[in-house]
């Protein structure tokens, strides 16, 4: 079962994680990625952070990165939770929780999944500093790791 949602509410960690479970012994082992909002970006304290999106579009491209997650290994779920609106430090932002009967191929596309994300998924991000408002761009460091899952094909 492959499920995105994207949504301004708290997630609950732990019922995403049943959910994808669902009493199903077959699995052998659900990894999962909660990506937490910062105070700090750049040397700058962040005081809230608006993350915005184009609905339609967002969980299409959302779809096609846990869909090639789902060739590339032997999966049993995936599921995808994004928040966008206004964020503080602390709050969860993201959350990618992958299903399978071994651990190599949920922790690998898990990590996956949340490095395409990060480059592929239209969001657009805005802090707010001491200083003013300013749009985030992607990070070098995030198109560096989509790109390792890129080398061989």
């Amino acid at each position: 079962m492959n499920t995105i949602e994207i949504q301004t509410e708290p997630f609950d960690i732990a019922a995403i994680m049943a959910e994808l479970r669902a009493d199903n012994p077959a699995i052998g082992a659900v990894v999962t990625f909660v990506g937490l909002m910062r105070d700090m970006n750049e040397g700058d304290r962040v005081s809230t952070m608006t993350l915005e999106h184009y609905p339609g579009m967002t969980e299409k491209a959302l779809q096609a990165i846990v869909e090639e997650a789902d060739r590339r290994w032997d999966l049993m779920g995936i599921r995808v939770v994004h928040r966008v609106g206004e964020l503080l430090p602390l709050d969860p932002i993201v959350m990618v929780a992958v299903a399978s009967t071994h651990r190599g191929a949920a922790f690998q596309a898990c990590e996956f999944v949340i490095d395409y994300l990060k480059t592929r998924a239209p969001f657009w991000k805005k802090e707010r500093t001491p200083e003013g408002e300013r749009w985030v761009d992607a990070r070098h460091g995030d198109s560096a790791a989509e790109q390792r899952w890129n080398k061989g094909q």
